[in-house]
């Protein structure tokens, strides 16, 4: 039996905008569970998250910077909650359900292996044929079945809305090629809460990828100011308004007028797509035969751009690709030891899941590993003088 709010609180449905996401229009966990006295069903959905192993992880994992290179790169944990404030930011001026949106935000990379993306191409090829590998699948799997906190199910029992949010943000899916995620309804689009998460996320890492960039010193301010549209017209504004002020404190004003440009023009166009399409209900989202959410066509152009630089300028930049040169070699060794000889592996973590495929199994471990804790077994696996 559900329990009585130990407070009275303003009923969703009468402070939100009519095609927010409600508690009361979820379709709720898997496991039915009673309702929390003060905290709503999304409130909870982003708590567990936030106290999962999974997230905890996610402190010394790599944006694009291992995290031994320096105290002041982003991590992908440093990223989920700059992810946040900007989704909670989004979803508030839109009238959406600021708690959902936080809630896939901070769960949004929680399947990101150790060395950033590297990680994900590298198991990917590895799991070919034997059902690939995906972060953001494997993101659901650690909601729904590797987490282990609670003793009457699974997983963290997350709602229906954080999960198809999950599997969703980033694209739709087939189903007849992943018939195992045919509850999301492929045909539906989802909330505009998880619709603005992929945004959200392109926003946070071309910010925070252009300041550790700087940072580093592989990317050049001239550069960017040159080529790149959507900063050069931020920080030539920075050096008109703020004469005098050096270099450091220019790119942080730039930055952030950068970061704002791109927020303001997403909610304007959102608010201007939902009024053009008569957008009243969730149900009219869930019917839209396209995203409602995205950038204006102009802004969208210089944010492909700014990108673009990134790409070239850093993500391929030689000191870069050595770095993912030697880590990719450690990974594909690390999966071959533990395939060929499953007994490396804890004990523990093999109980825990004695019915999965063996090369499952080794995914599942190698992506749950921090960048540091990859390094060390490397080394304890492969040094003779290492003690094991």
């Amino acid at each position: 039996m559900a329990r009585e709010p130990v407070f009275a609180r303003p009923s969703e449905e009468i402070i939100l905008a009519p095609y927010a996401m409600t508690a009361g229009r979820s379709r709720g966990r898997r496991h039915p569970e009673p309702e929390h006295p003060y905290r709503t069903p999304f409130q909870r959905d982003r708590d567990r998250v936030t106290h999962s192993r999974a997230f905890r992880r996610l402190e010394y994992k790599t944006q694009v910077f291992v995290n031994h290179e320096g105290d002041h790169y982003r991590t992908r944990l440093t990223h989920s909650i700059e992810v946040s404030q900007i989704a909670r930011t989004i979803a508030h001026s839109l009238g959406l359900n600021t708690d959902l949106a936080e809630s896939l935000a901070l769960s949004h990379d929680l399947g990101h292996t150790p060395f950033g993306h590297l990680g994900e191409e590298v198991l990917d090829v590895l799991m070919r044929g034997k059902g690939g590998f995906n972060h953001n699948r494997q993101s659901l799997r650690i909601v729904e079945v590797l987490e282990e906190r609670y003793p009457d199910f699974p997983g963290l029992n997350l709602t229906y809305e954080v999960r198809e949010g999950i599997v969703k943000h980033s694209g739709t899916f087939d189903p007849e090629v992943e018939p195992a995620l045919a509850e999301y309804h492929a045909e539906e689009s989802p909330p505009l809460e998880a619709q603005l998460i992929d945004l959200a996320d392109e926003i946070a890492y071309s910010h925070h990828d252009i300041d550790d960039g700087l940072e580093s010193r592989l990317l050049e301010v001239d550069g960017l100011v040159d080529e790149v549209p959507l900063f050069g017209r931020a920080y030539r504004q920075a050096q008109r308004d703020h004469p005098g002020l050096d270099r450091h404190q220019l790119i942080n004003v730039a930055l952030r007028r950068t970061i704002d440009r791109l927020v303001s023009d997403l909610i304007s166009t959102v608010k201007r797509e939902v009024a053009e399409r008569g957008v009243e209900t969730v149900e009219d989202v869930r019917r839209s035969p396209s995203q409602l959410v995205h950038l204006s066509d102009e802004v969208g152009e210089e944010s492909r751009k700014l990108k673009g630089h990134l790409d070239q300028r850093l993500y391929h930049h030689p000191r870069i690709e050595r770095m993912r040169d030697k880590y990719r070699r450690i990974l594909f060794a690390l999966f071959e030891r533990y395939a060929d000889n499953p007994l490396l592996m804890p004990a523990s973590f093999r109980r825990r899941h004695p019915a999965e495929p063996s090369e499952r199994l080794v995914a599942d471990y190698i992506a749950g590993m921090t960048d540091r804790f990859a390094l060390d077994e490397h080394r304890r696996l492969f040094d003779p003088y290492e003690k094991v």
